[in-house]
């Protein structure tokens, strides 16, 4: 049975009320191998992503069902001194369904792609598209930062549950370790139909801060593309 969370108004990584606390740190590399795709006769830019864990604990998010495909998410985060809390948050675990691989569990709103019109010096002037994922697992695909103090040299946190029956999920990326999604992967695009000119390929981790971390600012990582085309330009 989870133990009763603790509530947090606040986030407690930079709550003065909470000290010993190893906070996680999820970060976004910037976009990188894009490719041009059709999806349903609109024309998409399709890029890889990647969620780093950079923090000095790691982002578990824990939950138990309580509608046939939806988990109220709690975070755990871990003590210096050893244990845990479990924090009340508002995120949600869904059990998102991917075409011809059945489904998966997965936390809304952990990540989200967007397209922006810039000036001449690259400054970020009008939201134009966003992603259609949203829904990401947090797992431990490739240890990507191994110098990281404390990162486990084995993964912690496995692929996606993909039992829709279950009752409880754990997802998670372990410090140092990253979860990535290849350009290929299903819904992993923006929609570009009718745009020509030079935009920022903006990924954001948690963009509706649900999520409690030690550093708020590095949720957001760009490329400089140059459309229809789709190239990186810097």
């Amino acid at each position: 049975m989870l133990a009763a969370p603790a509530a947090a108004d606040v986030d407690p990584c930079v709550q003065a009320e909470w000290t010993g606390l190893r906070c996680p740190d999820l970060a976004m590399t910037a976009p990188a191998e894009t490719a041009i795709d059709s999806f349903y006769g609109r024309r998409v830019l399709r890029t890889t992503s990647s969620i780093d864990s950079v923090g000095a604990g790691p982002m578990e998010i824990v939950g138990r069902k309580y509608a046939p495909l939806l988990i109220h998410a709690q975070q755990r985060i871990y003590k210096v001194d050893g244990g845990s809390i479990l924090f009340k948050t508002h995120a949600t675990i869904r059990f998102k369904r991917i075409p011809g691989q059945g489904g998966y569990w997965k936390l809304r709103d952990a990540a989200r792609m967007e397209l922006w019109s810039v000036n001449s010096k690259g400054r970020q002037l009008k939201l134009v598209r966003t992603s259609v994922k949203q829904h990401y697992c947090l797992r431990d695909l490739e240890r990507t930062l191994p110098k990281l103090p404390h990162s486990p040299k084995t993964a912690v946190y496995p692929a996606c549950n993909k039992n829709p029956a279950t009752n409880r999920v754990t997802l998670g990326t372990s410090i140092g370790w990253s979860d990535i999604y290849p350009a290929p992967y299903y819904e992993q695009f923006v929609d570009i139909t009718g745009l020509s000119g030079t935009f920022a390929l903006v990924h954001i981790v948690d963009p509706e801060n649900v999520l409690f971390e030690s550093n708020e600012t590095n949720n957001a990582s760009r490329s400089i593309v140059q459309l229809p085309a789709g190239t990186i330009v810097r």
